[in-house]
């Protein structure tokens, strides 16, 4: 008998590699936002990234994840780069 992935923990792990993975990228916005509002430019596209950033960790597809694979196919390239996963 083999052992299993514990996806209780493994959802928990996941979360707090976007939550790592987001950090660096939440700075450089809030520099974009400095920046923006020192120049009176429009803030309405970096308050959105930075919402996609705090959000992610709560993502629907976390938790219904029913296998190992299915939970790294949650990584979001898009807002969080590329995956920490194999």
């Amino acid at each position: 008998m083999g052992f299993g992935i514990d996806m209780a923990k493994a959802k928990e792990i996941h979360k707090t590699n976007i939550r790592t993975a987001r950090t660096p990228k939440l700075a450089e916005l809030d520099i974009e936002f400095q920046k923006a509002l020192e120049t009176s430019s429009s803030t309405t596209d970096i308050v959105a990234k930075k919402q996609l950033l705090r959000d992610a960790p709560a993502a629907s597809g976390i938790s219904t994840a029913a296998s190992e694979a299915d939970l790294k196919a949650q990584w979001d390239t898009t807002n969080l780069g590329s995956s920490p996963y194999p």
